[in-house]
């Protein structure tokens, strides 16, 4: 997939996360008679604006962000304005964006299994999706759609299954069961070492993927395989960070700027429709949980502010010190992107990809 497709898929996907981030905002300071001054897509410069009632509505030429300016965010004193309201308000006001992200997922994973795509069938075992030429799968007779039942008599249901088992007899000979067009053959072959395999192929020269049919559920099956993969999805997550904050993985490999996020969406699209959307639902429900971290220039940091105020029965941090904060907040925060994108070009010149 060329460079610019994947940029643009990559801005497509941030474009509509952002926007439903923002009309989170949006909607909740609206049903809660807060003035909203503009709802823009993108940072200036301005390509094309109008307005509504009390409301700019604009497209800006930056297409990596976006806002919506409420009227007095940080002064009480501003007719209409965020910082009129009570602090359950403005609570709601402030975190509605992330919340709005939280659930977008809820709702683009079942109506995602209404429409037909190619998906992976539960517990269908893997597929071979590649057998190089002159490579011990491809000698074994192993063809491209064969599907590997066992290896040595144990089951495999994923492609790390049947790695492990491959891995563990470098050298030895081992067996394989597939199934071919309904039809049940065995045969054998020995897995190269690491010095016998041609740079980018596997042991035995095959490339694995998931079993996977192409159909549309109804309602009543789409929504709970849905919910079910939106769970999966949190519980993977939060092992994932979990395993990032014992040390077990590398900073540098488990945090990834725009460039990053761009180069894995590349390889994700190339492998269907369907791990696009899970991505896009992983990126919304990612982003929901960083924005949320009591962290200056987030919203999780205003919110903390606004927290500090109830704590203190009304007293409010100054305007002035309080956008200090934020202001510097800012700053470390697009000096830690700078950083990032710095791994991730390396990554690139590497030519190391996110998919293995």
């Amino acid at each position: 997939m060329s460079v610019f497709i994947s940029i643009l898929i990559f801005l497509t996907i941030l474009i509509v996360v952002i926007l439903i981030h923002e009309l989170g905002h949006f909607i909740t300071a609206k049903r809660s008679k807060v003035k909203v001054e503009e709802l823009a897509l993108g940072f200036p410069p301005r390509i094309l604006s109008f307005k509504r009632g009390e409301t700019i509505y604009s497209l800006n030429l930056i297409p990596i962000g976006g806002f919506c300016r409420m009227a007095g965010e940080d002064d009480p004193d501003v007719p209409n304005g965020l910082g009129q309201k009570r602090v359950r308000t403005r609570l709601l006001v402030l975190g509605a964006g992330s919340l709005f992200m939280l659930l977008f997922p809820i709702i683009l994973l079942p109506l995602a299994y209404m429409i037909p795509m190619e998906r992976p069938v539960e517990d269908g075992g893997i597929q071979v999706v590649s057998v190089a030429e002159g490579s011990p799968a491809e000698l074994a007779g192993i063809e491209t759609g064969d599907i590997i039942l066992e290896i040595n008599g144990e089951e495999v249901k994923t492609s790390d299954d049947a790695k492990q088992i491959i891995e563990a007899n470098i050298g030895e000979e081992v067996t394989l069961l597939i199934s071919r067009d309904d039809n049940l053959l065995s045969t054998t072959l020995i897995p190269r070492t690491d010095e016998e395999t041609p740079e980018g192929e596997e042991a035995i020269g095959i490339g694995m993927g998931p079993v996977t049919e192409n159909r549309a559920y109804p309602p009543w099956k789409a929504i709970p395989k849905g919910l079910g993969d939106y769970w999966q999805l949190l519980v993977a997550s939060k092992d994932a960070f979990a395993s990032l904050i014992a040390g077990e993985v590398p900073l540098r490999d488990a945090v990834a700027g725009p460039i990053g996020i761009a180069q894995m969406t590349g390889e994700v699209a190339a492998l269907g429709a369907w791990p696009l959307i899970q991505l896009t639902a992983l990126i919304s429900a990612s982003l929901a949980v960083v924005n949320l971290l009591p962290i200056p220039g987030l919203d999780g940091g205003r919110i903390v502010f606004v927290i500090i105020e109830g704590i203190r029965r009304g007293k409010r941090v100054s305007a002035k010190k309080e956008g200090m904060i934020h202001l510097i907040g800012l700053v470390i925060l697009m000096m830690l992107v700078v950083l990032v994108s710095y791994n991730d070009i390396l990554r690139l010149i590497r030519g190391e990809g996110f998919i293995q």
